[in-house]
């Protein structure tokens, strides 16, 4: 939508308004933090009544950010007329939801010749083309099948789980689904549902089914290989609630025995690794039910044997949605009926269990929960445990469709297709390590001494060039998320000894780029670049710090003698690492270090290229790697801080020739100035602000004014610009910077 508008301001003259509408105050909220922190809205917009939407749409603002539901009038007449500007656009997001009632009639009426134009994932289409009655012919179309191929989503797949208790109604789905899927059914429209399909509500709700479906939820989802998070869907809000109580049973059930197991003392190692590991994380994990409150809730709960007490207290009390939201938090299953199912994204949710008749815009809703991209997530899961299979095809047919000639491309397939998928990876890795001469087969076949020696040397093989080695990760990779995304499937055993030997040839060359192990302190060398790209992307921890290769204390002889044991290009690529993480630190934390940078570039390139040979590569990583000792004991030589020494470097490197008093006043300004923007300018959230970050540049060019006479008029601006881009990308909103945990 910022697109949108800043196309519109830059290609059609006038002085128009955009009105960005949506239905959810969540909704609202993030449009209009989106549109603020992009800079594209520096005054409040947004709509805290109906009143105060009048009033911004009478004062012609640029933008207005409102709920649909502020449209609305004390007694049901119609709204009056706010303006009859031809260049008011509105922009609805979710366009399928509440854009068909009196409160978008209301709306049209308060803006009788507005232009609109509506954002959805869902088009309400199937047989009633609303979406394009109200908003016209489609301008794009981005559906499921374009996004999942360029990686905006992950592909889903579906695994069936139906209990053996069948229902014999044909259409027990559709009627069903015309009554469950439309909204949260309160506690009259449950009993309707019930009365209605009497004996098939009664099959899907039985206590003797819901205790299978929870059993079978810890199974599968302890046993997948992604640990995602996971939404249970369940039909109403009684049975998610009654779900939620078989699933923590049957948990309980399964620690114990696991735990009674770890006591027996009679597993082997690996086999005792691995339970301690479930065990950690069963006794970890936290779930919750999400349900709408509705009144007399207590004491209809109470009538069907639920104490909904606890459930509610922990909704108000917590914060459920932003600890489900963190992919780092234990909770990681969440228990609901239609809350959450749209509109909500956990890009760490991997798994839907659903249990629950849908269709149509309400099931391809709820699936996309599943489909959204996270770090080691090679796809989502949809577990149905009731036969929505068939509308599942025909929601896809409807919102997949690719518009040529009527084809529709299916993104969700089933769980098959992830078993042929991995068998074709398998064999797309043989045949490339057969061409290095590496036999993986042959390698499952030997016995444990044999198979250590000879993994050593299948990585070092494989480890000829970056490209060579990347293009056996990018493949073992593939591997790796396909074989943990069909678990806990048996047929992954048809697989486990050749990935074995994948997954450690990957962990060896892993060691090799980030792990090295020459002496005590190259074990130090962790996690070199596993930082976070928030808006704190750069900040290094007292931990982290530690693990950072003080290049100074490495014994080189020790180096080199393992660089001549044998295995060069592991020794090498060892080496390499450790020059990477300490140059991408040094470069972070002053950006005139880029030749250092490039230097290093410029010697992996030619190792690459094969103008240097894995000797002479060796020899002049040894030679940069002292060059970065020196580069570290600048600062302290020259009486600097880090940071200091940053802002010097700035105005010297490239400046004019400068005498040594001269040298002195650059660094006295250079200290003064960081001293004034600590102290003063850098307060909380400055670069969010335009007056904030016009006062750190004023200060920055007030201050660069007292440099010496040798910088001219255009030597000045230049550094002006230099010194405020370094303090911008270099000193957070929250107060920190990248120098904090650097010392």
């Amino acid at each position: 939508m910022i697109f949108l508008t800043q196309k519109v301001l830059r290609t059609m003259p006038g002085n128009g308004t955009f009105v960005i509408v949506t239905d959810r105050d969540d909704l609202d909220e993030q449009a209009y933090k989106e549109f603020s922190a992009a800079g594209v809205v520096e005054e409040h917009t947004r709509a805290t009544s109906s009143r105060h939407l009048r009033t911004l749409l009478r004062e012609d603002r640029r933008y207005v950010f409102t709920l649909i539901q502020k449209f609305r009038t004390e007694h049901g007449e119609r709204h009056p007329e706010l303006s009859d500007r031809h260049d008011v656009i509105v922009i609805t997001d979710e366009a399928h939801r509440t854009q068909y009632d009196v409160l978008a009639l209301n709306m049209r009426n308060a803006l009788p010749n507005a232009g609109f134009i509506g954002f959805t994932g869902t088009p309400l289409i199937a047989g009633e083309e609303k979406t394009k009655e109200v908003f016209g012919d489609y301008v794009s179309i981005y559906n499921y099948a374009s996004s999942t191929a360029d990686g905006a989503t992950v592909p889903l797949y579906f695994e069936n789980r139906i209990p053996t208790l069948e229902l014999t109604n044909p259409r027990f789905d559709e009627d069903l689904a015309d009554i469950a899927e439309g909204a949260d059914l309160d506690p009259d429209q449950e009993r309707k549902l019930a009365r209605l399909l009497g004996q098939q509500y009664e099959v899907i709700t039985r206590e003797d089914r819901l205790d299978r479906v929870g059993k079978d939820i810890v199974t599968h989802f302890l046993g997948r290989g992604f640990q995602g998070k996971a939404m249970v869907v369940s039909i109403d809000k009684a049975t998610a609630i009654r779900t939620y109580l078989k699933v923590q049973a049957a948990w309980q059930t399964r620690l114990k025995r696991s735990e009674e197991r770890l006591a027996s003392k009679r597993l082997a190692a690996d086999d005792r690794d691995l339970l301690e590991q479930e065990v950690a994380f069963m006794r970890s994990t936290d779930m919750a039910v999400v349900i709408s409150q509705s009144q007399n809730e207590v004491a209809d709960m109470a009538d069907r044997g639920i104490d909904v007490r606890p459930i509610r207290t922990r909704m108000v009390e917590e914060d459920l949605e932003g600890r489900f939201k963190d992919a780092q938090d234990p909770l990681r299953i969440a228990f609901v009926c239609s809350m959450w199912t749209t509109g909500f994204d956990v890009p760490s949710c991997s798994t839907i269990y659903l249990d629950k008749p849908m269709r149509n815009q309400a099931l391809m809703q709820t699936i996309t929960r599943a489909n959204r991209v996270s770090p080691g997530k090679n796809n989502g899961l949809i577990v149905g445990y009731v036969d929505v299979l068939s509308n599942l095809h025909k929601a896809l047919g409807i919102y997949a469709s690719t518009g040529a000639l009527g084809q529709t491309v299916l993104p969700v397939e089933e769980k098959e297709g992830l078993i042929e998928a991995l068998r074709e990876a398998v064999e797309e890795i043989r045949r490339f390590c057969q061409a290095r001469d590496v036999d993986l087969d042959h390698i499952t076949t030997l016995r444990q001494f044999e198979w250590v020696e000879a993994l050593k040397d299948v990585s070092d093989q494989l480890m000829l060039s970056d490209e060579e080695t990347y293009s056996f990760l990018e493949r073992a990779t593939r591997v790796e998320r396909l074989f943990k995304a069909i678990l806990p499937d048996d047929r992954a055993n048809e697989f486990a000894p050749v990935r074995k030997v994948i997954r450690v040839v990957m962990d060896r060359i892993g060691e090799a780029a980030g792990r090295p192990e020459v002496s005590s302190v190259m074990a130090q060398i962790e996690q070199l670049l596993d930082e976070s790209v928030a808006a704190n992307a750069y900040l290094i921890g007292s931990e982290e710090r530690k693990s950072l290769m003080d290049l100074s204390e490495v014994d080189w002889d020790a180096v080199k003698a393992m660089f001549k044991s044998g295995r060069q290009r592991t020794a090498a690529q060892k080496l390499r690492s450790m020059l990477t993480a300490r140059i991408t630190n040094l470069t972070r934390l002053n950006p005139t270090r880029v030749d250092l940078y490039d230097r290093f570039q410029r010697l992996l390139d030619q190792y690459n290229a094969g103008s240097l040979n894995v000797q002479q590569y060796f020899d002049e990583l040894v030679k940069l790697s002292h060059s970065l000792t020196e580069e570290e004991a600048r600062a302290v030589s020259a009486g600097f801080t880090e940071e200091q020494l940053a802002v010097f470097d700035l105005l010297t490197r490239p400046g004019p020739d400068l005498t040594a008093d001269e040298e002195q006043q650059v660094k006295r300004v250079a200290e003064e100035l960081l001293a004034l923007l600590k102290r003063e300018k850098l307060v909380l959230d400055w670069r969010k602000e335009q007056r904030t970050r016009a006062a750190v540049r004023v200060t920055v060019e007030e201050t660069l004014d007292r440099l010496p006479e040798k910088y001219t008029r255009p030597i000045y601006a230049q550094k002006c610009d230099a010194v405020y881009q370094h303090v911008f990308e270099s000193y957070f909103d929250d107060g920190h910077s990248v120098y904090d945990r650097a010392a």
